[in-house]
This record gives C-alpha cells, sequence and structure tokens, in this order.
C-alpha cells in the first residue's frame, strides 16, 4: 500500500505544480509542466516508487502529450556521447571482471600492507578511492567489499554487525569509494552528467585534465579530513592479525598473470590515458572523443580469448553485468534538463532564486552543498546530479552570474554521502554492516565536510579566477 501511495504522489504533486504555477506566470511555453516534471521526478527518484530507469522516460512521455519542445532534442537525450561513454567503459568494466583482473589488482595493493589497524584502514580507504576515480563507483565498492569481508572472516571478525573493526573498513570502504569518484569525470556517471553540462553551457569539449586540477583541493582535503576522523578512535598499537597472511595466499592462489587479464588491462588503460590526453591529438583526430575511444576499446575487448579459447566477453553475459538503470538515469535527467531550459522553466527557477536573497555568495555555496549531499544520501549520486545540475545553472541564468564555479561546486555533493544505506552503501550494509552505525558516523562527518568544502569553495571562487573556467 505504501508503495501504491508513492506512485500516485509522484503524478498528484505534479498536477498541483501546475496549476498553481499556471495561475500565477508560469504558463508560457509550457514552463509551468516542465517544473512539474522536475518535482514529480524528483519524486520518484528520491522514494523508489518506481524503478529509477522507468522515471527516466517520463519527459519523453509528457512530451509527446504536452509538446513542450521538438521531440527530437529530447530523444536525442537518449543517445548523447556520453551515453556512449557509459556503454563503453561499463563494457570494459565487465572484461576486467570477467577475467579477475578486478581482484587481482585488489589483492596485490592490499597484500603489501602488515597487520597494523590504522595501516589497514588508511589502506582500504586509500585503494578504494584510487581505484574509484577511474571505474565505476559500483564496481570498485561490490569488488573491494567482498574481499574485505573474506579478509575479515579469516581474522575472526565475520560477525560485522558486533565487530567494531570490520565495521568501520567496510563503511570507510564505501566512503573512499565515494571521494574518488570526485578525482575524475570517469569516477561514476554523475560526474558525465556535470562533463555534458559544463559542455553545453560553454558550447566546447571539455577536458579531462582540467576536471583534475580543479578537483584537486577538494579531494585533497577529503582524503586528509576522513582519515583523521577515520582514525580518531583506532590507537596506534591495534592490529587485525592475519590479515597479511590472507592477502599473500590470495595472490598465490591467482597464479601468474593470464594473457586475458594483460589484455583487459592494456585496453582500459589505453581508453583512460588517450581520455586524458586528449588536447594532444585533438587537431589531428578532432572526431576521436572519449566516448568513442571507449567504445572502440570496449568492442575490442569482444576478441580477447581465455587460455581455455572461450571469449572474455559474450554479448549475452556482458548484457546482464552492464548498469542500464544508470545510464537511462543519466540520459532522463539531461532530457529534463532539456525541457526546463526549452520552455522559458530555467530563466524562471533563476528569478525566483533571486528574488528569495540569493545572490552567489557563502551562503549560497553552503545551500547547493548542503542540498546535493542530502539528496545524494537519500537517492542515487546519478539522480542527484540529473535534478540538481540543470537547477543550479537555472539560478545563475537568473542572478546573471558565470555558472561554471557553481556547477562544480554542486558536482561536490553530488559525489559525496554518508550517512545512509542508499546507491553503493548499500554493498556493505548487505555483508552485514549495520545501517545504525553508518547513521551514527556518517552524520557528523557530513557536517565536516559540508563546513570544509564550502570554505574551500568560497576561497576558491573568490581568489582563484581559475576556479571559475573550463
Amino acid at each position: 500500500m505504501k508503495q501504491v501511495i508513492k506512485i500516485i504522489t509522484g503524478p498528484l504533486l505534479f498536477a498541483i505544480i501546475c496549476i498553481s504555477l499556471n495561475s500565477v506566470s508560469f504558463n508560457a511555453n509550457n514552463m509551468h509542466i516542465a517544473i512539474g516534471l522536475v518535482v514529480w521526478m524528483s519524486y520518484w527518484w528520491v522514494t523508489r516508487a518506481v524503478d529509477l530507469a522507468v522515471t527516466a522516460f517520463l519527459p519523453i512521455i509528457l512530451n509527446s502529450i504536452f509538446e513542450m519542445t521538438a521531440m527530437s532534442s529530447v530523444i536525442s537525450n537518449y543517445a548523447s556521447e556520453t551515453i556512449i561513454l557509459l556503454f563503453g567503459s561499463s563494457i570494459l568494466s565487465v572484461s576486467m571482471e570477467n577475467t579477475g583482473l578486478d581482484r587481482r589488482i585488489a589483492a596485490t595493493f592490499l597484500k603489501v600492507i602488515g597487520d597494523n589497524l590504522r595501516k589497514q584502514l588508511i589502506f582500504w580507504f586509500v585503494v578504494s578511492s584510487i581505484m574509484s576515480a577511474f571505474l565505476p563507483n559500483v564496481v570498485v565498492c561490490a569488488t573491494l567489499t567482498p574481499i574485505a569481508f573474506s579478509m575479515l572472516k579469516f581474522a575472526g571478525e565475520a560477525d560485522i554487525a558486533k565487530s567494531s573493526i570490520g565495521s568501520k573498513i567496510l563503511l570507510y570502504i564505501a566512503y573512499g569509494v565515494g571521494i574518488g569518484g570526485l578525482a575524475t569525470p570517469l569516477g561514476g556517471v554523475m560526474n558525465l552528467v556535470t562533463v555534458d553540462y559544463l559542455q553545453q553551457v560553454t558550447g566546447a569539449e571539455y577536458f579531462y585534465t582540467s576536471w583534475v586540477l580543479r578537483f584537486l583541493p577538494f579531494v585533497a582535503v577529503l582524503l586528509i579530513s576522513n582519515i583523521i576522523y577515520m582514525l580518531r578512535d583506532v590507537k596506534k598499537s591495534d592490529s587485525l592479525s592475519g590479515s597479511k597472511e590472507y592477502f599473500s595466499k590470495e595472490c598465490e592462489s591467482m597464479g601468474k598473470m593470464t594473457k586475458a587479464e594483460k589484455l583487459s588491462l592494456v585496453l582500459f588503460a589505453a581508453a583512460t590515458v588517450l581520455s586524458f590526453a586528449r588536447s594532444a591529438y585533438q587537431a589531428l583526430l578532432p572526431g576521436l572523443k572519449p566516448a568513442y575511444i571507449f567504445l572502440i576499446c570496449a568492442l575490442l575487448s569482444f576478441l580477447i580469448k581465455n587460455n581455455d579459447g572461450s571469449y572474455v566477453n559474450k554479448w549475452n553475459g556482458v548484457q546482464k553485468k552492464i548498469s542500464w538503470e544508470l545510464i537511462f538515469v543519466f540520459a532522463g535527467g539531461l532530457a529534463l534538463g532539456t525541457l526546463i531550459n526549452n520552455t522559458g522553466a530555467a530563466q524562471a527557477l533563476g528569478d525566483f532564486a533571486r528574488n528569495s536573497g540569493l545572490n552567489g555568495g557563502f551562503i549560497m555555496i553552503l545551500v547547493i552543498l548542503a542540498m546535493t549531499i542530502i539528496l545524494s544520501d537519500i537517492t542515487s549520486n546519478t539522480a542527484t546530479a540529473a535534478v540538481s545540475i540543470p537547477i543550479v545553472i537555472s539560478i545563475c541564468s537568473g542572478l546573471e552570474i558565470n555558472p561554471i564555479p557553481w556547477i562544480y561546486v554542486a558536482t561536490i555533493g553530488v559525489n559525496i554521502s554518508y550517512t545512509l544505506p542508499t546507491s553503493i552503501r548499500a554493498i556493505p550494509v548487505g555483508y552485514g554492516l549495520e545501517p545504525k552505525y553508518m547513521f551514527k558516523e556518517g552524520w557528523k562527518l557530513s557536517l565536516i565536510v559540508i563546513g570544509l568544502m564550502s570554505v574551500i569553495a568560497y576561497l576558491l571562487l573568490m581568489y582563484v579566477p581559475f576556479f571559475s573556467e573550463v
């Protein structure tokens, strides 16, 4: 019954918003319908009234009924270059999983540390951050969490709910994945939402190196502050006996790196390096953008064979492991943004924000960060990006200020979430982590991070012109 109420509430909110705005001054070009759709989709995404992907197709349905803008401009969002990039990177991730390369990378990193608990915690946290900078967050979390659980079981800490050590390790794997995802555009679908909107705003191709340079201060502070908070109640003498032995045995059992693993690694490395080095060959190959590089490498992965002669990737198996839902959520968010812009709703929302007292200062930074972090906790990071980024652009338009730094600010909040077992944080909960422990640790860390990120963003906005450029 609760689910039925959630489903009904979505279109009901849509109707209320449309009627209310239509009676005021939001009826021109059907902008009241676009704003109502924002509320409808946001509610369904937050409450998960229906599958996330189902909500993502509402822009097509509503536009076919109300004809808010040309349907071609809406549908094109579901087959954009970024969708191609997502598709290609997903296939490469499946290739790494099918060969066992992902587990080998994790075990190789982790065998070099000893049994000291502080070193263990820092290493799990940093490794998850590094891996998630180049691999989808869900892939990294789903790979590292079972490895950590197996190690904890080997060390006699299998009951995660009763193990403070086990709970902390699993929790900070999830936290590290979120922070690392902010480091590069490849860290998650939500970052590609940002890239797409930056390209729309500037009308130019966005280079991945620009992202790394601008988010580096935030990632550095996040890593340091999270580690300090993580170790606040861990003594230097605390240990997790048997962990080093476990990973040594794990690496031995894998044997030598297979040819299939090596080729999978080469393809992923090639796609990543060429994407970041785009500015070096743009003039020579203007059409070879990161999306197509990843697609080429993804298609080549279907030619890799295992030692027994079987193919590593077969379409029937690959398609079951691709996160189609995230891809469609991304596309649906872009389509929603198209409707907001083309109907004039973006300008109307911006004017409303300006009249509400927001003026582009510290308070606006604080509000954007707080709201995006809260939304990321409640729903998926991708859904949050799909809803929040176009609204931030609309606010900036109304205030007549440069939207670029504010898009960056919103992206920080989109990537970070601490308190609730939603999105990737549901994975460690599935291995026994208590949600109440996550909330207890998360709400305090959220306040710390909101404060730190707001101060850094304000200083960069005021004193570093580089931050306001692409």
